[in-house]
């Protein structure tokens, strides 16, 4: 009779603790999936965007306003296409506007618009300074033999001087009447014989005429170190 009953108890302990293992996985919480991995946002590509200074504004005495200004301009520092440590190139571009406002007493009869760059270097080695030379030294070796040595030396550097500006006009129109646009896009311009930190900015000048009379008023543009 107990050899009976002890496998009776022994399979209704299993069957309890099946039933409350199943219990257990039906009302546990699903395990959370662990959180992604940060990813740092990938860096912004340098467009060469750079703000626009103030326009220049000229009140004349017969009643006119010239105003010139600049919008969406861009002055990106690219490798030079000579390879030359001493260049430096940018890639520009921008929109200038000049306009004549107002209600002057004499009749407008044109102007001029140009635009252009600025470039100053830091410093420049415009000229090179080589130099070149050599000896002779006679000897005796220790058995009474003759012979003669030499070297040959030869030194090249550049002459550093104070920095220089550059004025690089880009273009220059005529226009009639009281307004005149010009855009550049995707321009190099370069500079060379330049050793030490550059500056750049753009510039341009807006012209208005009369019969006997001509105005002029000028942008410059915010100075970039590159």
């Amino acid at each position: 009779m107990l050899k009976t009953l002890a496998p009776l108890a022994v399979a209704c302990s299993l069957g309890a603790f099946a039933a409350l293992a199943g219990a257990n996985q039906a009302g546990a919480q699903p395990i959370p999936a662990p959180p992604a991995p940060d990813v740092a946002p990938a860096p912004e590509v340098d467009n060469g965007t750079v703000p626009s200074a103030a326009p220049g504004i000229l009140s004349t005495p017969e009643g006119w306003t010239l105003s010139v200004k600049a919008v969406d301009e861009t002055q990106l520092d690219v490798a030079p296409l000579t390879t030359a440590v001493s260049s430096r190139e940018y890639l520009v571009g921008g929109t200038f506007l000049g306009e004549v406002t107002g209600s002057g007493k004499a009749a407008l009869a044109g102007g001029t618009l140009e635009a252009g760059y600025q470039i100053g270097c830091g410093i420049s080695a415009d000229v090179v300074d080589a130099r070149f030379g050599g000896n002779i030294t006679p000897s005796l070796s220790s058995a009474g033999v003759p012979s003669v040595g030499g070297g040959l030396f030869a030194q090249i550097r550049p002459t550093l001087k104070p920095g220089t500006a550059s004025v690089i006009p880009v273009t220059k129109i005529e226009y009639e009447g009281d307004a005149a646009r010009v855009t550049i896009t995707g321009l190099r311009i370069k500079i060379d014989s330049c050793v030490g930190q550059s500056f750049i900015r753009s510039y341009a000048t807006f012209t208005s005429s009369t019969a006997d009379t001509q105005d002029v008023v000028s942008y410059v543009g915010v100075t970039k170190a590159v």
